[in-house]
């Protein structure tokens, strides 16, 4: 798993498109200073790793409905519910994005497309449920939760392999967020 994770950093086709959108992902967050507010400044961390705890609970709190008799309905809602909060994490997502150095992000972009396709498997379950094909819903929703978890895994390497999103105290203030070294993360805080 982790060769897999690495090489994702490694895969600089992704930087044909990734590059020039990631510029323009910037510019519109610098544009619209969102970056300390959706950026989590305001509480020393990101947002986004907290705002995507929603829709995922909601999905698995639907799967776990679905092995329960009588709990279509329910299941259905949850579905529905996280898609209502997929735009929030996904714009806190891109917000953190914008700053990511480029082996970061190609995992970022590979991130993002995992959790498209598991948000649309997500989309085609609540259709399918609501025209009462539960069996259809419930093998999107199966999907979309492994399309998830993929995206997951990658966030997760974003975050505790790469160390992006990492922020530094210095005395009185937190900076601008940076991507730490691995050297830096093993040094701990700087001298004060």
């Amino acid at each position: 798993m982790r060769r897999a994770l690495d090489a994702v950093e490694s895969w600089e086709q992704v930087d044909a498109v990734a590059a020039p959108l990631q510029r323009r992902v910037a510019s519109i967050v610098r544009r619209t200073g969102a970056y300390p507010v959706l950026g989590g400044e305001w509480m020393g961390h990101p947002v986004h790793p907290i705002a995507v705890q929603v829709p995922l609970g909601l999905w698995i709190s639907s799967a776990v409905l679905d092995l329960l008799p009588g709990q279509e309905d329910a299941a259905r809602r949850l579905v529905g519910a996280g898609l209502l909060a997929v735009p929030a994490a996904a714009v806190a997502g891109a917000v953190d994005w914008s700053e990511l150095d480029p082996r970061a992000r190609r995992v970022g972009v590979v991130h993002a497309v995992a959790n498209i396709v598991a948000s649309t498997c997500y989309v085609r379950s609540y259709r399918s449920r609501r025209r009462g094909r539960r069996a259809a819903g419930r093998l999107w929703a199966v999907l979309g939760l492994a399309a998830v978890s993929v995206g997951g895994a990658l966030g997760g390497h974003l975050a505790y392999a790469q160390g992006s999103g990492v922020f530094r105290w210095y005395g009185d203030r937190w900076p601008a967020r940076q991507v730490a070294s691995e050297k830096q993360l093993r040094s701990g805080p700087p001298p004060a």
